[in-house]
């Protein structure tokens, strides 16, 4: 349906179902006009963990920041949402402490695949599994298996799948000074996340389920990823800000402020990244804002 949409300054003032004449037309094409940024990657916490953040300081901070709506990671909370139960009671702390829009992912992880139609149903957009550790025992990876199970029901259930693509292997750690950023960075290297990858491309190819790569870090994976697309496959892939701007290089000694994982990788490795968002080969840029204590 065709709409107008009057804007003073820089706010929307109102909607409208017919064309004004009363002031000046721009049309925009296939560009999006929106009130805000959408954020697809936030880990919100709540219930559970609410002292990291919950509903009501996350949601102001976002539209201080300019952020409309975000959408919530099934962990850090507790419960996990990886069940309806676990959704009916993330929904039931929300009360009124929202000051954006709200959407939330689901988790896929062993075991319960029987739920994921049911959480979609109940209104999750998606859902998520890790291919290592997460970082907390309640939410564990998912092997090879588990995921085409998953990725059968969620096509069947017209939702994607988001994935954490680090596929745990070989590393090979030189630097043992363990306070060194350098070292971590060697723990896990961008050919975890390239096999993670290709594994992702070829389980789409059997079962046709949109899946989608959270936080890229590691820019070899960009021609996988780019000839997957021309292939048909429904595969999109975000990025974050901290992989766009920061460098291995620049992280000095006990820096511990700059450990995520995927790691924040080398200079020429950002400049790639920057490469692969201009060629619309990375679709979007995330936050992944995970607060904690």
């Amino acid at each position: 349906k065709e709409a107008w949409v009057v804007v003073e300054g820089e706010t929307i003032i109102s909607l409208l179902d017919h064309q004004p004449d009363f002031v000046e037309i721009k049309s925009f094409g296939d560009a999006v006009l929106m009130p805000g940024l959408v954020d697809s990657h936030v880990h919100i916490n709540e219930p559970g963990r609410t002292e990291w953040e919950g509903f009501f300081t996350a949601t102001q901070a976002a539209l201080a920041g300019g952020v409309t709506t975000v959408v919530d990671m099934p962990l850090n909370c507790m419960p996990v949402t990886t069940t309806v139960d676990a959704f009916d009671v993330k929904l039931d702390a929300l009360g009124d402490q929202l000051h954006s829009d709200i959407g939330f992912w689901g988790g896929v992880v062993p075991g319960n695949q029987q739920e994921l139609a049911a959480m979609v149903k109940a209104g999750v957009l998606g859902a998520k599994a890790f291919m290592c550790h997460s970082g907390i025992d309640d939410f564990p990876d998912s092997d090879r298996e588990t995921l085409r199970q998953a990725m059968l029901t969620l096509k069947e259930a017209d939702a994607p799948l988001l994935l954490h693509a680090e596929l745990e292997g070989e590393a090979e750690v030189t630097n043992h000074d363990h306070a060194s950023y350098q070292s971590y960075l060697q723990s896990r290297p961008a050919q975890w996340e390239i096999d993670a990858i290709s594994l992702a491309i070829e389980l789409m190819r059997e079962t046709g389920c949109a899946t989608h790569i959270v936080h890229l870090s590691a820019a070899g994976a960009l021609p996988m990823i780019e000839a997957a697309k021309k292939e048909g496959l429904p595969l999109t892939v975000e990025t974050c800000p901290h992989y766009l701007c920061l460098t291995a290089e620049e992280i000095a000694h006990k820096q511990t402020q700059f450990k995520c994982a995927p790691p924040i990788r080398q200079a020429e490795n950002r400049e790639a990244l920057w490469s692969g968002l201009a060629q619309g080969i990375i679709d979007f840029i995330v936050s992944d804002h995970s607060p904690c204590t």
